[in-house]
Order: structure tokens, then sequence, then C-alpha cells
């Protein structure tokens, strides 16, 4: 199936996708912040570039969106009606990237926490996260 938007809408419509400051990401800071919990945004040279780094508690969280990195959660699992083996091989290297930064992470000392943008609606979400992010190693 082609696709429903000519070269320059879709080049307008994906340029539209946020990289950085998303709004789950906006949200899991705004937990941290109200507890207290310090933080750094930019990864500080990380491998994979973490979304937030505690370079004190040697902690780097990632905040994935379900669809774009394969979550096994409703929206994560949704099939792409257009050019689906296009995005269906961009995700499954989405996913394979996200295993080798983790792996590489793990590999030198850091505890790699990974929020999914599903897990914001559950109701426990903020105290579990405080609880993981300060749970001594």
């Amino acid at each position: 199936m082609t696709d429903v938007f000519s070269p320059e809408k879709r080049s307008a419509v994906m340029r539209r996708v946020k990289g950085k400051d998303t709004s789950p990401e906006l949200a899991v800071r705004g937990i941290l912040r109200a507890a207290g919990i310090g933080y750094r945004l930019g990864g500080c040279g990380l491998a994979g570039r973490p979304d937030v780094t505690m370079k004190g508690r040697r902690i780097a969280l990632f905040v994935h969106g379900c669809f774009w990195h394969g979550h096994d959660c409703a929206r994560g699992a949704r099939q792409p009606k257009t050019n689906s083996d296009y995005w269906l091989a961009k995700i499954a290297r989405n996913r394979a990237r996200d295993a080798r930064t983790v792996q590489t992470l793990a590999a030198d000392g850091w505890r790699v926490i990974v929020v999914w943008e599903c897990d914001l609606r559950r109701p426990d979400f903020a105290a579990s996260l405080i609880a993981e992010v300060t749970q001594p190693r």
C-alpha cells in the first residue's frame, strides 16, 4: 500500500515527531523533581544517550515510546498499515540498538531503568519509579 501523504507532507509530519522533551519524558522528570531526586539531562556522554542520568547513583534512565521501541503492550504491538515492511524493520533495529545500549551500560557499571510510555498510566507508577531509583545498589 502506498503512502497516503505526498513526500513533502510525509516529511513535514515526520519532522514534528519530537526526539526530546516529549510528554512522557516531562512527566517522568516531574515525578523525580517532585520527589526531590536530582538528575541530569543529556546522557553525559554515555552509550545510547539516556534521557535522564543520576551520576552519583550510576543510573541511566530511558523513557521509551511503546510504538517506536516495540513494547509488548497494545500500542507497541500495533502493526503499521502503510509501509509496514519499513516500520517493522525500523522497530526491530531500534530494539536491537536498545538491547546493545543496555548491555554496554550495564558492563560499565550503570543501572539501567527503562520507563515505557504505557507505564505512566498506571496509578502506582510514581511510587514505583521513586522506589526503584532510590533503592540501594
